[in-house]
């Protein structure tokens, strides 16, 4: 049996265009390729010579069905079939959070053969975590307490927000409801999945590929000057590695760990000037 085709979508300059590079778009957790489209077409407008693929990782919003194990190599894995199926070059990808340890996965294994060119990795950490922790981890327990159904949507909300949750993020995670068989709306993530792909996310090493990234590749490192998922510490030593090896750097951008929502702008003059 052919291996599941992750769901993606286009983003040109123009209706028809057939750019002859392309940024493949990984989003967060509990994200879709949609959280980065406002991006990517402002990029696109203002590179044309540019596509950008937004995808949707394994289990996330309309890739879902995927078989385990759920883990940042099979994540990649899908990536690279994705690649394979479409004929599109993986001249950069950028992976966000979660995505992030995804692109860097998929570099280490897959990059070379694919022609990767540039890595942009936003506000993610490369380094194994040994206890789960994190918004991400929390967000996992707050939806196990309130699996649904819920009548509406404003009852979804008002139970994350009750939990503390930011309006902003709770109207965030809200995307992922579906109508339930019975009636009202359910989360559409399979939590178990979830839980999986972040245990292994937390695991993952991935510190090799920055130390020496494949033959032909740059990473750029963007670290959200509010967030704490990139200690000074580990930015410290990417730099360093930055200035041994010549192939990476690392930036930090004003805004907190969803850059794409928090500084747009920022995020679009790094890309329009960096590809």
């Amino acid at each position: 049996m052919s291996a599941p085709i992750l769901h993606h979508d286009r983003v040109t300059a123009s209706p028809g265009a057939e750019p002859g590079r392309w940024l493949y778009v990984l989003h967060g957790i509990y994200g879709a390729g949609r959280n980065w489209a406002s991006i990517a077409r402002r990029v696109v407008r203002r590179r044309p010579e540019w596509g950008a693929l937004l995808v949707d990782l394994r289990e996330h919003g309309r890739s879902g069905a995927f078989p385990p194990p759920h883990t940042i190599a099979a994540a990649a894995q899908d990536v690279d079939t994705l690649v394979r199926a479409t004929g599109l070059p993986a001249t950069a990808m950028l992976g966000h959070s979660f995505g992030g340890k995804v692109a860097l996965m998929f570099a280490r294994e897959h990059g070379v053969e694919a022609g990767l060119e540039q890595l942009w990795i936003i506000d993610s950490l490369p380094d194994p975590v040994p206890t789960p922790r994190g918004s991400a981890w929390r967000m996992l327990a707050l939806l196990r307490r309130h699996p649904g159904p819920f009548a509406d949507r404003g009852e979804a909300l008002a139970a994350l927000e009750a939990e503390g949750l930011p309006k902003g993020v709770a109207q965030w995670v809200s995307t992922n409801l579906e109508p339930s068989p019975g009636g009202g709306l359910r989360w559409r993530l399979d939590l178990d999945a979830m839980e999986a792909l972040l245990l292994d996310f937390f695991r993952a090493d991935l510190r090799g590929v920055v130390a020496d990234p494949p033959a032909g590749l740059r990473i750029h490192f963007v670290r959200a000057a509010s967030s704490d998922v990139v200690p000074p510490e580990v930015a410290a030593r990417m730099r360093e590695l930055g200035r041994e090896n010549g192939r990476v750097t690392v930036q930090d951008v004003p805004g907190g760990h969803w850059l794409n929502a928090d500084n747009p702008d920022a995020m679009e003059a790094l890309l329009v000037e960096g590809l």
